[in-house]
């Protein structure tokens, strides 16, 4: 067997296939959101806040696996749309809490039906769609070190 043999391919790696499927998936979640005025992040944002509002912005980067740095921009934008509002906790000033306007409040209704057409889009049933997602935390909480402790279940999709 020659090196040339031995070389990994690209179409036999696994972090590919999940790399060019999270492409796809944006892909087609791009018009979906564009729908309600939300981008892929922003949706996520407002996943966490629909299933508990009021939550420090702490709470939010723990469950989507985010800095600071990197959420506090995204609230921003998010609160200039008028989905959310930011305030420090009154009963502790180093936290931010944020909580969904009315208008977030009424965009839940207008989102509902998009975890639906993406699965739709994926072609596959959504008790294959359980099994994947089941799949994939356990090899994320692998890699981050987590083996067999629970997750929160993050958004369907």
């Amino acid at each position: 067997m020659s090196d040339d043999d031995a070389a990994p391919r690209l179409d036999q790696q696994l972090c590919f296939a999940i790399y060019s499927t999270m492409h796809a998936i944006n892909k087609t979640y791009g018009p979906l959101l564009e729908r309600v005025g939300l981008t892929y992040p922003q949706y996520l944002v407002m996943l966490v806040l629909w299933e508990t509002d009021d939550v420090t912005v702490k709470e939010i980067g723990e469950k989507l696996q985010l800095d600071s740095g990197t959420l506090t921009p995204l609230l921003k934008r998010i609160e200039a749309i008028g989905f959310i509002h930011r305030a420090r906790d009154p009963k502790d000033e180093r936290q931010v809490r944020v909580k969904l306007t009315d208008k977030g409040r009424e965009l839940r209704s207008a989102a509902k039906g998009i975890p639906a057409e993406m699965a739709r889009a994926m072609g596959r049933p959504a008790e294959d769609l359980k099994g994947l997602r089941k799949d994939l935390r356990r090899v994320r909480n692998n890699l981050q070190g987590k083996r067999g402790k629970s997750d929160a279940k993050p958004p369907a999709g």
